[in-house]
């Protein structure tokens, strides 16, 4: 196919991401073409652009002429007919291959050869979706995000019968209506529905071991690791009736990659109706759309009598002493602990309980924290004690580490604390993204920051972190647990041992 050309766009679908699409299209001076099997749905559709229109205009987004003109733009269309002339058709339809195909035979017979068919598909294969098609290379991927105004990033995505070019102008039309392009292979979840699964499935699996309460998770989660959001807080705003079906999607399509196993947390909450705010209530109750949040218990007044540190993992030592030094605090300096002693460990990928078995500590004066990222760059602090830590260490460990303001969250013993277990496992599975050649290292940053709103891409977050220390952490939550979830990709051990970035491509 040569160089493709489009500016008169038809679409499939007139739900929240059709209008969304048509709304950027017409914007960007595309002719649109507006079709729905239920025509009340095209007229509400148009109705919504008119009054959105209208508001950008009252903001002074849009001249009143620009205004006018984007919406002289979008054509109502009574019959898939009517779509005869476009350069390409969207699809914004039900998630269900055989209505797909169906809906691609009948765009063929009324379409010229070399119009394109795009599908704003979130979960199916674009080469599925080819299979029968007269003419499959004009089929391609195109994922946008909702609300897709303020997503600005979209996946194209290249089917196994796709033709590049088709790809190509893609790319130059999601530029020319103010979005970020990003290429990829047609795989499950594409990049960024693959890429969250470290996030939402590590997080239901620190939960499922009790290891500590959902808020507590998305407390770690904002403000020690630095997310927008966390884990279920990130559920329950897109609702698992959308988020629990991908979970066993991607990992049937993989099947059953231990790294995407879904939780059955959110089976029984989904079967209970419990999926999120549109219910009113999910991990969270929300009154009037408010989030209700627990009450944070009382920091404890109790305070150690001296602490030592371990010097295990040297690089946690000396942040731990740096810490207590800035908190007051001249820790103990001798290779054993005084009898009275609060014993501090950082572990990285392994529990208190194995710090304190490996070190012939007495783990009822063992209280471990969190190491893996600079306190001076966190907002919170975790510890983590054995199941053997008495109360009074716990609180007075508690009460040193909060003294300065700073809030602390304490979780029971975990391979890899919280933030460890879920950052790690967020760069791990974008390595293997990168590993699989899905997409390009920055692709898959670009994407994921844009369309998952991390602090950084997972690969930038890894070499922010080391990809050493991530490693280093994965092996060790491998090494204790047991479970193939967390063997590294080799394209972390490879950069790791290598000292290279994990943006780094091959020559």
């Amino acid at each position: 196919m040569s160089t493709l050309t489009i500016e008169s766009l038809g679409i499939v679908g007139t739900g929240a991401m059709g209008r969304g699409i048509a709304q950027i299209a017409a914007q960007a001076g595309l002719a649109v073409n507006l079709f729905d099997t239920n025509p009340q749905a095209v007229a509400a559709a148009r109705q919504y652009l008119q009054d959105t229109f209208a508001k950008l205009t009252e903001k002074g987004k849009l001249s009143a002429e620009e205004g006018a003109a984007a919406l002289a733009r979008v054509r109502p269309c009574t019959a898939l007919e009517d779509l005869a002339g476009c350069d390409m058709v969207v699809e914004a339809i039900v998630e269900r291959l055989e209505v797909k195909r169906d809906l691609v035979a009948k765009l063929e017979a009324i379409l010229r050869a070399d119009a394109v068919i795009a599908s704003n598909t979130s979960s199916l294969s674009i080469t599925a979706i080819a299979v029968g098609a007269r003419h499959p290379g004009r089929i391609a991927g195109y994922h946008f995000f909702n609300p897709v105004p303020l997503m600005k990033v979209v996946e194209v995505i290249d089917g196994l019968s796709g033709d590049p070019a088709v790809g190509d102008a893609l790319m130059v039309l999601s530029r020319r209506m103010g979005h970020t392009p990003v290429r990829c292979k047609d795989m499950p979840g594409f990049i960024v529905n693959h890429a969250g699964r470290g996030m939402n499935i590590e997080g239901l699996k620190v939960a499922q071991e009790g290891v500590a309460a959902f808020a507590d998770i998305d407390d770690i989660m904002r403000e020690q690791a630095g997310f927008r959001m966390g884990p279920f807080e990130l559920m329950d705003l897109t609702g698992l009736d959308v988020s629990h079906p991908v979970m066993e999607s991607i990992y049937n399509q993989f099947y059953q990659e231990p790294r995407y196993r879904p939780s059955p947390i959110t089976a029984i909450r989904s079967v209970g109706g419990l999926i999120g705010r549109k219910a009113g209530a999910g991990f969270y109750r929300y009154e009037n759309g408010a989030k209700q949040v627990p009450v944070a218990a009382a920091v404890p007044a109790a305070r150690p009598a001296s602490v030592w540190v371990s010097r295990a993992n040297q690089r946690g030592h000396d942040m731990v002493v740096k810490l207590l030094i800035a908190l007051g605090v001249t820790p103990e300096v001798g290779n054993q602990p005084s009898a009275e002693a609060l014993i501090v460990v950082t572990p990285l990928g392994l529990d208190a309980t194995t710090s304190a078995l490996e070190e012939g500590l007495d783990a009822s004066r063992v209280v471990a924290i969190d190491t893996l990222l600079p306190f001076e760059a966190t907002k919170r602090r975790t510890l983590m004690t054995t199941p053997a830590t008495s109360a009074a260490a716990r609180d007075a460990a508690h009460g040193l580490f909060a003294s300065d303001g700073k809030p602390v969250t304490v979780i029971r013993d975990s391979a890899g604390f919280v933030a460890q277990r879920i950052v790690s496992c967020i760069v791990n599975i974008a390595s293997d993204i990168a590993q699989q050649r899905i997409a390009t290292p920055s692709d898959i940053d670009l994407a994921v920051n844009l369309g998952l709103g991390y602090p950084k891409g997972p690969l930038a977050l890894g070499d922010a972190i080391g990809p050493a220390l991530v490693l280093e952490t994965l092996r060790n939550m491998e090494r204790l647990t047991g479970d193939m979830r967390y063997r590294p990709s080799p394209w972390l051990w490879r950069r790791a041992g290598l000292g290279l970035s994990l943006l780094a491509e091959e020559a």
